[in-house]
């Protein structure tokens, strides 16, 4: 499947099947592999694997064989990416160095007077309330620079992606020069 080659996906597949592995530990290997060898490039990859799991479950061996093999098929011709995987791994490394920073004051909740004097909530934007659906806040911790963890690929719906990111990185710009 990671050399996007579905007939011979399609041999070990079967290889395993005819040799006695069990199809469960299979149908959990593809959601595995759709979400960190496919990850967004394609985001109905893990409903793939997720619903070839689920009809293996439902119907068992050998109809249920066939779902799997469906999974196997789609997941092997899907873009691939790990910018995910990569930009999780990096946040955790992040999360570790920096240790446990409040979030930014002007993203919590201000229920009472104490932490409305404290600037709780102040300046809040709720960016699907503005005109571009982006408020361009900065919602990392006040003692710690932005970050970037994810990188997403030129591949599937990473390509999308990518150029959202690229816009609403222009409009931080800009709102930040403002």
């Amino acid at each position: 499947m990671r050399g996007s080659d579905p007939d011979a996906a399609l041999y070990w597949l079967a290889r395993m099947l005819d040799g006695g592995e069990d199809p469960l530990f299979v149908a959990r290997r593809l959601v595995r592999f759709a979400s960190e060898d496919i990850g967004i490039a394609d985001p109905h990859a893990i409903q793939q694997a997720l619903a070839a799991w689920d009809v293996y479950e439902r119907l068992g061996s050998p109809e249920g064989e066939l779902a799997i093999a469906q999974a196997v098929v789609y997941l092997a011709t899907a873009p691939k990416s790990i910018a995910v995987y990569r930009g999780f791994n990096a946040a955790h490394r992040a999360a570790h160095r920096t240790g446990s920073l409040m979030p930014p004051a002007h993203i919590l909740n201000a229920p009472t007077r104490l932490m409305k004097n404290l600037g709780y909530g102040k300046d809040y934007q709720y960016d699907p309330d503005t005109t571009d659906g982006f408020s361009g806040a900065d919602y990392f911790p006040d003692d710690m620079d932005y970050e970037t963890y994810y990188q997403p690929t030129r591949n599937g719906y990473e390509a999308q992606i990518t150029e959202r990111l690229r816009h609403w990185g222009a409009l931080r710009a800009h709102r930040q020069r403002d």
